[in-house]
Parts: structure tokens; sequence; C-alpha cells
């Protein structure tokens, strides 16, 4: 809206974003499967990191609706991934821990990101902010993921052979 956009066409942004993200998650589980679920997912980090970004430059109601659908696809493809990532660099005994805290970090951001919106807007009477800084926390979790290394089982012993 302060980018002299209808209400109601600014709101159906976020439904396009949403339906993006539809296909996703599809898509991202798919060459997941295919390219392997860390290199799909630290790839979308960047790209969405970058998607974020891209709000900051757009003032027209087309380009919104693109980068909606864009950084909706993205966005949302990423999800599933998660849960890929964490089985293959975690014990299967932490998986609980792991998924819950990877859901939890999730909620907090979905929680404040708002909130940190609101603030920052009503501090600098402009989002430009919002997206800078959404940038720089998808750059920090595209280096996190970098970070992970596939989980090593360790062998079960053989059972000892009675001699004779």
């Amino acid at each position: 809206m302060t980018c002299g956009i209808p209400l109601v066409a600014a709101v159906s942004i976020y439904s396009v974003e949403g339906l993006a993200g539809l296909g996703g998650r599809v898509a991202f589980g798919f060459l997941g499967d295919r390219f392997g679920a860390k290199r799909i997912l630290v790839s979308g980090l960047l790209l969405q990191a970058f998607g974020a970004l891209a709000y900051f430059f757009v003032r027209e109601l087309s380009a919104f609706y693109a980068v909606a659908a864009l950084f909706g696809f993205i966005y949302a493809g990423v999800m599933p991934l998660y849960a890929v990532l964490a089985r293959e660099n975690f014990p299967l005994r932490m998986m609980g821990t792991i998924i819950g805290g990877t859901a939890m970090a999730g909620s907090l951001g979905m929680a404040t990101g708002p909130l940190a919106g609101g603030l920052i807007y009503d501090t600098f009477a402009s989002y430009g902010w919002l997206y800078v800084g959404a940038w720089g926390v998808g750059i920090g979790a595209f280096l996190i993921a970098l970070t992970f290394r596939p989980y090593a089982a360790k062998p079960t012993p053989e059972p000892a052979r009675a001699a004779g």
C-alpha cells in the first residue's frame, strides 16, 4: 500500500506467494530426491535470500506478483528438505529433538517477523530494512546449511565366532 497499490491487490500478493508455494514443495522435493537434499536446500536458501531482497527493489504491482511467485515457490520448496537434511546429518535417536528444534526456530521466526516488520516500519517509515535484514538472515541460513556433513553411523560389531 505504501507503493500506491490498492489494499485488495496488496493482500492478493500474499495469495500468489502461497499458491506458488504449493508447486515449490513438490518441485523441490523432486529435485532433492534427484540431486540430493543438501545441494537443493543450500541452493534454495541462497535463492530465497535474494528473493527476499528483491522486495526491496519493486514498486509496481506486476513486479510484486513476480517476486511473490518466485519467493513463495522457493520459500515453501525448501521446507520439506529440512526433514531429509536432519535425517541425513543426525542420528535417529535425536530426530525428535532436531525436528522439534527446527520447527520451533521456524515458528519463532514467523511469529517475530511481523512484529519486527512493524517496528522497522514505525522506526524508518519504510520496510526496506526488513528486506535487507531478511536477506542477511537468509545468507546466514545458507552458510549454516553449508556446514552440515552426513552422519556416519558407527558400524555394529559382528558377534565373536567360536573357534573350531
